[in-house]
């Protein structure tokens, strides 16, 4: 197939021999979002990349990035001119505010957010605002382009179809995506070959860790103090890791003066 940017990093990424190559490939992306607005080069001056900071803002984890990368400089005046536009919508959503009756039954009824869907003008304003990003809507975007990238390498390159083979398979939310990725770019017949493969490597990694953390917590009990560790040392982040994606154990991710 012909190489496209998406490529080399995804390789890179199988390589890597990582819990998830997605995982690795979103915490590239990310790190370099958060250089690149705070870093060295000062991004954030520029106009159209403050407009779009602005306009999306940030997630709390990003939020919590940012402030770890150190440059409160270059964040406050990211924030200035952020919550200044958060603040003349505040404004706006304010005065079109109009509390809705509510019935006696519904008084009455225990609050379940989980279950309760936005109903006032705030409220959908609100959501707006939480589901934008700039760090994740600037993943988002390379992901799904990684993603299909992924399923051109599986069907035309054998050397990649074999790290994909030998991989130790992906975190629960990235193994989600290529299931869900795969029912609409291959065939039946590829699904027929592809399918086996990744459930085998979710399945087997999955127990492995299941395996290397049980000893990791058996391995604290005095009886087994002289019997080695084998691969349970750092089996509590690689579990985390797979059941949710990321990376707990990562130092925290800072500006290089």
């Amino acid at each position: 197939m012909k190489e496209s940017i998406y490529t080399i990093p995804l390789m890179d990424a199988f390589n890597a021999k990582d819990e998830c190559p997605f995982c690795f490939l979103e915490r590239e992306a990310e790190q370099h979002a958060i250089e690149f607005i705070l870093g060295a080069g000062a991004s954030y001056m520029e106009d159209d990349i403050r407009a779009d900071t602005d306009k999306n803002g940030f997630c709390r984890h990003h939020y919590k990035m940012m402030y770890d990368y150190g440059n409160r400089l270059g964040a406050s005046l990211i924030l200035g001119t952020h919550f200044k536009k958060l603040n003349e919508e505040l404004k706006k959503q304010v005065e079109e505010f109009k509390p809705q009756k509510t019935s006696f039954l519904n008084r009455m009824k225990k609050t379940n957010l989980s279950m309760m869907e936005s109903t006032t003008n705030i409220g959908h304003w609100v959501d707006e605002k939480l589901s934008t990003c700039y760090v994740c809507d600037h993943f988002r975007s390379n992901y799904e382009r990684y993603l299909d990238t992924f399923f051109d390498m599986y069907k035309s390159n054998p050397d990649f179809a074999k790290l994909f083979q030998e991989s130790k398979g992906f975190c629960l939310p990235h193994f989600k995506d290529l299931v869900e990725t795969a029912e609409k770019k291959l065939n039946d017949k590829q699904k027929e070959s592809f399918y086996p493969v990744l459930f085998r490597l979710m399945e087997e990694n999955m127990k492995r860790l299941e395996d290397e953390v049980n000893w990791f917590a058996a391995k604290n009990d005095y009886l087994n103090k002289d019997k080695g560790w084998g691969n349970s040392r750092d089996s509590v982040q690689r579990c985390m890791q797979k059941a949710a994606g990321g990376y707990p154990a990562d130092p925290v991710f800072k500006i290089d003066y």
